[in-house]
């Protein structure tokens, strides 16, 4: 019967151990994994908008694009700061002069389904006239209704 008794030079020493207890990085290491699972898909929404149905497929990306949003106050976001109308022509200005890749960036345009179209239009004036041409439309994926059924006179 072996037994690890303290000799008498080394009186009350112990030998330090070489075994490195892993068990508490693993805890922390799932509990992160979880924040980050629940918290990812809150992470890409930004202004609320009711965006209207298409049956567009989605499109490719290079680099990130601005997003300009309506909601359905008229107020409008750039990327998700509130913007004056007034200030948006100089900020699309800016934004367009700026390019990366020699190129302007493409601007993504979510308005809200119950604006009026006259308010759309008027912003993507604005952002034809800074020189801002590769805009897309941001509607949800799915077969729309009015999208389904033909243009009839009244």
């Amino acid at each position: 019967m072996a037994m690890n008794l303290p000799s008498q030079r080394g009186r009350g020493r112990r030998a330090p151990v070489a075994d490195i207890n892993v068990t508490p990085l693993v805890d922390v290491m799932l509990v992160l994994l979880i924040i980050f699972m629940v918290t990812a898909p809150l992470l890409t929404a930004g202004v609320p908008v009711n965006l209207p149905d298409s049956r567009a497929k989605a499109l490719d990306q290079d680099q990130k694009p601005v997003q300009l949003s309506l909601d359905s106050a008229g107020k409008l976001f750039l990327d998700d700061e509130e913007i004056a109308e007034d200030a948006l022509p100089a900020r699309l200005e800016r934004i367009a002069a700026a390019p990366a890749g020699g190129q302007p960036p493409q601007v993504f345009l979510r308005a809200d389904r119950g604006l009026d179209y006259g308010r759309v239009m008027r912003v993507m004036g604005e952002l034809n006239r800074a020189g801002l041409n590769r805009v897309a439309l941001v509607t949800v994926e799915g077969a729309g209704d009015a999208a389904a059924g033909g243009a009839g006179t009244r």
